[in-house]
């Protein structure tokens, strides 16, 4: 196939429908208006509900298409909503984009529809800008949405509000953005724009529904309509499928397959550049990369990031004349076929470049416009696939949530005899000029590349708001390493860093205020426990054993959240003890299904419930139905009353539903949960180490003078003990067991997912037994099983151990605790769990063991 052939069947000009591969194998069908197979074509990605890819042709996302038509269908769109509004209330009404796909798409439709102003959301923060809400776009593969307008009063107004997004799928997206905006900014209308309605008829009563209950207006405009009809095992063929082609071609009994090659391989299959003239295929050497100077006006915004006005549109049409011309003339003079290349949320203005420039250089020169993507979508070489091949490169914009990968779709072997580059300065950074960064991709497929750089818009000082907000805006998580040892993006930290704040207390000091009813637990910490040289063999010892174990648990766990409860949740996890665990989740999405899944901790406290600030920010930022809860093992069960108690009394304080008091454990020993990986109280073992196991974090901390109405409970960041952090060997060697348990793990889910789980609450009854048989008469002071034992072990002041008849090695590591704390162990015969710590009751100073008698560590 030449590549002029080739790139003509991206555009969908070769007559072969670009989703008939995916049809073919997969029996997926498009339904509906004739347009449909014009605007759409089909790929495929790793997804655990949804294997299919619908592509857009016009959206100017993932297939580079003529600007012209790409502005074209959005201005159209933009006209029809006026003709719907009327020109009285059009003249009011302000449109509102979705990041990334339809930032550009929205701004086209803004600028049909007349003067109205432009808002897109945004998954960039930018300091010194107030956030004005944010939402949860559940199917995306980068999911938080925030809303960052310089005025605040673009939101605040009662005129129309036209939302733009490139596909009306299920409307969960829609309908969210819409109910958390009406809370706040009430208006009697709303219209919702798409390229395509493709709702599925179970989803299309549900617009009119939602417009009864909040007492509005809510119409839908869009280019064609249709539904995806799909066969029984449509899910399970897709996965194989994807699994088939992402295979590298190489001996799998020499080179283990992962993602890293698979990407690289599907890279080297792109075809070499043509030659200077645009001719046949065949250079071999890099192309060149140079600087093109736009000068773009210096009052005109990037985009609708902040906001876009009717007088910032006036400025840009007036400049994109003068900047066209002088990207004109800095193409080779013997370029015929040019791409105008995005970058993610910056849609718009390279299209109105790439317009511009179409219009400049006439038919002299075939001009194209597509942009960069975060979403991983597999690259097939076949004329009936809409996704030909793939460039892959580092985030270069330093992302709020961390490194990652992006990706260009359909640049490499389409016949570009040069590509323009548009960026934000925000992301010409040097991860942009690396070896393996864009710059270098593109030149390795294509003889000329130019970089335009259009300046961020950085906004002014804003007004004060017009509607009523909530308290003050809550700041963004903590992120390692400045807060942390775990990387950026394995979790989020929905904590205050009180690390300058002495909080450390000597144990028996604690135990005695906390048993005497002076000082809740929370109010202090206990001073960090530096294992021996003999424990730390220990902990080794167990990881390794155990590591396959939770491997299988891990997989478990996800593969039953991914199933049950969203196939993109949110992973919220129980500071500290569930915070490993949220990362081998989140690390596990990665490996079986290629999700980069949200990942936060807060912070719960028994007695006092869970951070309800910590809720207000999830609230804004995602789905409170996506939001899962992570912890490491199940005890007696308190937290689990303590959480579905504290998000009752959170939805009626703050009115806001949807959050699932359901934990989710790698073991539920007490049967208190219905997601698990299992329920075998077995070690795990970074519950044999404090901050040393948990990313160098403490225990959190509620206490009246550092936590105030509108702050994050607190936590230290202990980076003196960075040269003991054992948090990165301990996922690392969990996660190098994952390709080995994947078999077992889906037999194991197969199994979990027909068993009958529900919870038994097994383990409260044997604790209350437990209490009232050896004269305690506080469940509180009872820890059942290897987890909470080794808590009561390192951080209260134990009384005895009760282990389970036969226990083997799960309890060396408590066997040496009590050695050296003079704690006696019990064997127990059909004890329900491996063991059960007990804490020393009616405690006063210097009763320490179960003689009374002071020892120290």
């Amino acid at each position: 196939m030449t590549e002029r052939a080739h790139a003509a069947h991206a555009e969908g000009e070769t007559g072969v429908w670009s989703g008939s591969w995916v049809a073919e194998r997969l029996g997926v069908e498009l339904a509906g208006d004739e347009a449909l197979t014009g605007l759409l074509g089909l790929a495929l990605r790793r997804n655990p509900k949804r294997a299919h890819l619908l592509v857009s042709n016009v959206l100017g996302k993932h297939v580079p298409q003529s600007p012209s038509v790409v502005y074209g269908h959005g201005v159209a769109l933009g006209r029809r909503v006026r003709e719907l509004l009327g020109a009285e209330a059009a003249e009011g009404a302000v449109v509102l984009g979705y990041a990334e796909t339809a930032t550009g798409l929205g701004h086209s439709v803004a600028d049909g529809l007349g003067s109205a102003p432009y808002l897109h959301s945004t998954r960039r923060a930018v300091a010194g800008v107030a956030r004005a809400g944010g939402f949860e776009e559940s199917h995306s593969h980068a999911t938080s949405h925030l809303l960052l307008p310089q005025d605040p009063a673009l939101l605040a107004g009662d005129g129309p509000l036209v939302l733009v997004d490139d596909e009306f799928s299920t409307g969960n997206t829609v309908l969210n953005t819409i109910r958390a905006l009406h809370e706040r900014y009430p208006r009697k209308r709303y219209v919702v724009v798409a390229l395509v309605d493709m709702r599925s008829p179970a989803d299309a009563g549900r617009l009119d529904a939602f417009a009864g209950e909040i007492g509005a207006r809510v119409d839908l405009v869009t280019t064609a309509s249709g539904t995806v009809r799909l066969p029984p095992g449509v899910l399970e063929k897709g996965q194989e499928l994807v699994a088939r082609y992402e295979a590298p071609p190489v001996d799998p009994a020499t080179e283990p397959t992962t993602e890293a090659t698979t990407e690289r391989t599907t890279e080297a299959t792109a075809e070499p550049a043509s030659g200077p003239t645009g001719g046949s295929p065949g250079a071999a050497s890099p192309g060149s990369v140079e600087r093109v100077e736009l000068r773009w006006p210096h009052d005109v915004p990037d985009g609708g990031r902040h906001g876009f006005t009717a007088a910032d549109r006036d400025r840009l049409e007036s400049a994109l004349p003068g900047m066209a011309a002088r990207i004109a003339d800095a193409l080779p003079a013997r370029a015929r076929r040019v791409l105008v290349l995005g970058f993610e949320e910056l849609m718009y203005a390279p299209l109105r470049l790439a317009q511009a420039l179409e219009q400049a250089v006439g038919d002299d020169v075939e001009v194209r416009y597509s942009t960069t993507t975060r979403s991983p979508v597999l690259a097939v070489d076949d004329p009936g696939y809409a996704i030909r091949t793939r460039l892959v490169f580092p985030a270069h914009d330093d992302p709020a949530d961390g490194p990652g990968e992006r990706y260009a779709y359909n640049v490499a072997g389409a016949g570009f005899d040069a590509v323009i580059a548009v960026v934000d300065s925000a992301a010409d950074t040097p991860a942009l000029h690396a070896p393996d960064g864009l710059a270098a991709r593109l030149a390795a497929h294509v003889p000329h590349v130019l970089l335009a750089v259009v300046p961020s818009y950085v906004p002014h000082a804003s007004p004060a708001p017009q509607a009523p907000e909530r308290p003050p805006m809550l700041p963004e998580p903590l992120r390692g390493p400045a807060f942390s040892s775990y990387a950026p993006d394995e979790v989020g930290w929905l904590l205050q860093d009180l690390s300058d704040v002495t909080l450390e207390a000597p144990t028996e000091e604690r135990e005695e205020a906390i048993q005497s009813g002076g000082a809740h637990y929370a109010e202090s910490l206990p001073v960090e426990y530096q294992p021996s040289e003999q424990y730390q063999e220990l902990f080794h010892a167990a990881l390794d054993s155990s590591a396959a174990r939770l491997a299988r648990a891990v997989g478990a766990v996800t593969e039953v959240v991914l199933t049950e409860r969203s196939p993109r949740p949110v992973l919220v996890s129980l500071a500290r003890a569930g915070t490993p665990v949220g990362v081998l989740m989140r690390r596990w999405a990665r490996f079986r299904h290629g999700l980069d899944l949200p990942h936060y901790a807060v912070s719960i406290v028994r007695g006092r419930g869970i951070d309800a600030n910590a809720l207000r920010w999830l609230a804004d930022h995602h789905d409170p139905a996506d939001v899962v809860f992570v912890d490491g093992w199940t005890g007696k069960g308190a937290i689990t009353r303590e959480l579905a108690a504290a998000l009752r009394d959170f939805e009626a304080s703050d009115g806001v539903t949807g959050f699932d008091p359901e934990i989710a454990v790698l073991a539920d020993p007490g049967s208190c949960v219905r997601t698990y990986g299992t329920r075998d109280d077995f070690l795990i073992p970074s519950a044999c180490l404090n901050s040393t196991v948990s990313g160098l974090i403490s225990r959190t901390v509620l206490r009246a003078d550092l936590v105030g109405p509108h702050d994050f409970h607190g936590a230290k960041f202990y980076r003196e003990l960075a040269g003991a952090d054992l948090s990165p060997a301990f996922l690392d060697a969990v996660s190098a067991r994952f390709p080995d348990v994947t078999e077992s793990v889906d037999a194991h889910v197969k199994e979990l997912l027909s068993a009958d789980r529900t919870p038994t609450w097994e383990g409260w009854a044997a604790v209350e037994r437990i209490s009232e048989e050896y004269g305690i008469h506080d469940v509180n002071l009872v820890k059942p099983g290897v987890g909470e034992t080794t808590r009561v072990m390192l951080r209260r002041v134990p009384w005895k151990v009760l282990a389970r008849a036969g226990a083997g090695a799960d309890l060396d590591h408590v066997r040496l605790l009590a050695e050296q704390r003079g704690v006696p162990v019990e064997e127990v015969a059909d004890l329900p769990y491996t063991c059960v710590g007990l804490i020393h009751p009616q405690y006063t100073r210097g009763a320490t063991g179960a003689d009374g008698k002071a020892v120290t560590l």
